[in-house]
This record gives structure tokens, sequence and C-alpha cells, in this order.
């Protein structure tokens, strides 16, 4: 609960929640982090006023699966969603939409979902997957997982006019394709498909539907999660021609990237701007971070930046799962912090929770933990370390607040991440005793993790 609050204190003073994530941002690509090109003024005013994650983490080296963590505070495998578009927010599972309902919230969610599909049929949305193979089976959308409010699509976009196919950027694209209909809707309901204001950059159109839900629930005196999960800077990646001049001196692969990153920042210090105006910045928790590492240079327009980080997305090496990690709560938080210790997407959940004064329930593991310690100075370490798993789980990892153990079929590493960061010098037979003890740790909790996807597993064969 929020800082020296007894639970019904903060019943009364419950704080707005707004998670916002970007998809394929890489830990360098923000102006804070050191980027020698990219402009991201508003997300380094956010780190200068709010919280700093220098060890911030996706859940995952890929999008869904991190997604899933934030909606459960649990590890995906747990949940089932195991990589891109396959698997889903089980019924099994309680969202923090749900939680956030129960207890007089309004809920809302703008931008890419990639967590169940939006229809039934096969060929409706542009799928591949699991949700091509049975999109009935997947079928989750978040007006049936405790959303009021949505307005989202099934996966990606173009990152500029998100309807409409841009043409030909990588060699898989078919010719003849430019103008025509991109293959993925923005649904606002059951069958609601919206085609009006969708031009220009996505990220404008995605906050010109989160703004006007949170002034109606500020009207309504009504405490709001808002959930902004843009595509920016996800394939197809395009840059509007106004942004793109911003950078005309570079390459124009990095024109387009540097362009919709720019713009996707400018609309955070749009959000920020209205959360003042409406008076209620000061009672908000706004989080920012990013699904995963960018993806793997080379990639079609994709020149995102690790900062020299080992990995890109797809790897749990620390440039595929490090991301941008930002908060700012300005009634809890006055001064600027900086947090050295790691975090996870899959804290958001009981941060949150803590934050309400709810427990966690009961009847289920979690693998996040709440931070609210870690920001009101109580702790300088995590109280647990973060399991990742990747590649149907051939490939895992165990990290506490200086060593990562990597493992997969032919050997284990281990590294000092503080000392480290480019995971250059293994250290697993420097220090036995560290990577025999880690290793025992990450096999416990690798076991309990796959018992869990096993019974999700069943489901599907049924």
């Amino acid at each position: 609960m929020p800082f020296g609050m007894c639970a019904s204190e903060a019943a009364i003073t419950r704080p707005n929640i707004i998670l916002c994530m970007t998809d394929d941002q890489g830990w360098g690509d923000t102006g804070y982090n050191g980027h020698p090109h990219l402009k991201t003024p508003h997300l380094d005013r956010m780190s200068k006023e709010g919280v700093t994650f220098t060890r911030f983490y996706s859940a995952a080296a890929m999008c869904s699966p991190t997604r899933a963590s934030c909606y459960t505070g649990r590890h995906p495998y747990r949940t089932g969603v195991t990589y891109a578009m396959k698997g889903m927010l089980e019924p099994s599972e309680i969202p923090l939409t749900t939680v956030l309902k129960q207890s007089g919230y309004t809920t809302g969610h703008f931008g890419k979902w990639h967590l169940g599909t939006l229809t039934k049929n096969k060929g409706e949305q542009s799928r591949w997957g699991h949700f091509a193979k049975n999109p009935e089976r997947y079928y989750c959308p978040p007006w049936e997982r405790d959303v009021d409010v949505i307005f989202v699509t099934e996966s990606k976009v173009p990152t500029w006019n998100p309807l409409i196919h841009p043409g030909k950027i990588k060699q898989s694209d078919k010719a003849g394709q430019k103008g025509k209909p991109y293959g993925n809707d923005y649904f606002i309901g059951p069958g609601q498909i919206v085609t009006a204001n969708t031009e220009g950059d996505d990220s404008r159109v995605i906050m010109d539907r989160a703004i006007p839900f949170i002034r109606e629930a500020v009207e309504q005196s009504q405490p709001f999660l808002a959930v902004i999960w843009f595509h920016t800077p996800h394939s197809p990646v395009v840059g509007g021609p106004q942004y793109r001049q911003m950078y005309s001196e570079h390459p124009e692969d990095a024109q387009h990237y540097y362009a919709c990153l720019t713009a996707m920042d400018e609309q955070v210090g749009r959000l920020r701007a209205e959360l003042s105006r409406l008076g209620v910045e000061k009672n908000t928790m706004l989080w920012f971070c990013s699904d995963n590492g960018p993806a793997r240079q080379g990639s079609p327009r994709h020149v995102g930046s690790t900062k020299g980080l080992s990995g890109y997305k797809m790897s749990i090496e620390e440039g595929g799962i490090r991301v941008p990690g930002l908060l700012v709560w300005p009634a809890e938080i006055s001064e600027p912090l900086t947090i050295d210790a790691p975090c996870v997407t899959t804290d958001y959940f009981p941060t949150i929770l803590d934050a309400l004064g709810i427990p966690l329930p009961e009847d289920r593991v979690y693998d996040g933990i709440s931070l609210l310690p870690l920001l009101r100075g109580e702790r300088k370490s995590r109280s647990n370390p973060i399991g990742f798993l990747n590649r149907d789980a051939v490939e895992s990892a165990w990290m506490d607040d200086r060593y990562k153990l990597c493992v997969n079929k032919t050997d284990t590493r281990l590294f000092d991440i503080i000392e480290d960061p480019a995971e250059k010098m293994d250290l697993a037979n420097k220090i036995p005793d560290v990577t025999k003890r880690m290793k025992a740790e990450l096999l416990a909790w690798k076991e309990g993790v796959l018992k869990e996807l096993v019974q999700v597993t069943k489901q599907d064969e049924k």
C-alpha cells in the first residue's frame, strides 16, 4: 500500500495506474540511456523526475509471454503463454483487470493485445502459428477479461498508417501490397471494427483513444487502470515524414526507426500533460517499459540498440530481456530515484496490489514481488531471484542481485552481471559453490513452472 498508510486509507486514495509498453524497444533506445542520436525528451524527463530502473527485465525474450506476465504476476510458462501468438489468458488465471474491477476501478486496454484471438474464424486477421490453426481455442478478447473500454489489435500493425500495408520492406513481403489493408483491425468490442481516425502515427492513434477514457474516469471520480501498449518499434517500421525529417542525416532505415520512437515519445509527453491538466498526475502510477529487447540488427529497418549488452530479441542474454524501465508517481516518489536491483514485468501485479492493500490470492504461485520496499528505500536488494525460460524451456536463466546463471542443453555458465553486463566472462568453474546453489534453485523453480504448463497443455489436447 502507499507508503505509511493502512489498508483502509489506501482504499480511499487509490492511485490510478497506467502501464505503458513499447514493442521491441532496446535497452539503449532512449536518450536517458545515452543513445547518440535518438530523441526521447519525454522519457528522459520521466527518468529525471521519477524512478529509473537500471536493471529492468521483460519476463520473456518475446512479446506475448511478457504481456501475460504483466496481467498475471506469474511466469508466462505457468499460464501457457510460451511464444508469440501461442497461449492466452486462460479462464483459470486472475488478470489484473479482474482484481481492480472488483476494487472499484474502471479498466481500459489500448493498442496491442496479443494475448488471444479477437475473432473465432480463420483468416479474419493476419495470423500465424497457433492463433491461425485454432482461433476458436485461443479466443480471448479483452472484453471477456474484465476490460471495460477497448481499442486493440490482435497483433502487429505498421507504425504509421496502421491499417494500410506500407509496401515491400523485407524480402518476404509480396510485391503490390502497398496501399491495401494490412490485415489486422482495431477492435472496440465483439465484431466491432474501427477505421475512422486511424491515419498517421499509430502511437497517436492509440493515445487518441486512451485519453478520452482517462478523462471520463476522472470526471466520474473513478480510479482507473489504463494499459497502453504501443506497437512501436515492431515491424513494419514506418516513420512519418515530419519525424523522419528530424533524422534526415541518417540512413533511411535509421530514419524510420528513430522517427517512430520519437513519435511514440511525443505521445508519452501528451499523456503526462493531460494527467497534469486533469489534476491527477500526482496520484497516478505511470509505468513504462518494453516487452523485450530489439530485433536483431539486419532485420528490416531495425537498428535498435542494446548499448553493448549481448543478444537480441528471442535470446535470454541481457540484450534480449533487459529493457527501459521507468515509473513516475509524484504522490509517493517526489524525488528522482535510481533502483539498481533487478526488477521484472511480473512485479507489476504484486506491486499494484500491495499499493492498494490487496493481498495476493493464495491459491497459486506468483513469481513477481512487490517493489514497494525498494521504492521506499526499505531494501536495496531483491528479495528473491528472477527465473527465465526460453525456446520451450531448453534455455533457462536464474538471476539474483549479482549473478546470472544460464543453462542450456550443452553447458552451464555464470556471470557477474554487475561487473560484466555484457556476459563476457564465464565464472561457473571459478565460483562453483555459487554455481551449484543457483543451479539447484533454478531446477526446483523450473520444475514447478513446467508442472503448471503441462496442465495448461492438456487442455489443448482435449
